[in-house]
């Protein structure tokens, strides 16, 4: 469990750092910064995240889910404002972040998937789906 936890760590590390190279308002002062910023902003995802996205559910589902990247973009912004070498310019820059990291999230959920079963599955089949039926 622990080693998950820090290759998620590493790769939100990453993520963060290609951020820092596409928005000119997302900057890391050093690689430090830049590995601390995800530690708080892996922290911040899991205590107070999900207490917002269940305050605002009627609203993500009346945006189909777009809402939740202004959630994330909060995310970035409040990480930016606990550490100090990682900034972030407006929430604008904030929301070009979030949107990149979901970007980098789905690219890694798809090579993941490629690379351990060869495939990539959308749509899992259970003993209900057609192709099973006799």
């Amino acid at each position: 469990m622990l080693i998950g936890l820090l290759v998620i760590w590493l790769i939100t590390a990453t993520g963060l750092w290609l951020v820092t190279l596409l928005v000119p308002g997302v900057r890391a002062q050093s690689v430090g910064s830049l590995l601390l910023a995800a530690l708080v902003l892996g922290i911040v995802n899991a205590v107070i995240r999900p207490l917002l996205w269940i305050l605002t559910l009627p609203l993500t589902v009346l945006t189909f889910g777009l809402f939740a990247l202004l959630i994330n973009a909060l995310m970035v912004k409040i990480t930016a404002g606990i550490v100090s070498g990682f900034e972030v310019d407006s929430f604008g820059d904030a929301l070009l972040a979030a949107v990149i990291m979901a970007l980098l999230a789905i690219a890694g959920f798809i090579f993941l998937q490629w690379f351990l079963f060869d495939a990539v599955f959308w749509l899992q089949m259970g003993p209900t789906h057609p192709r099973f039926v006799m």
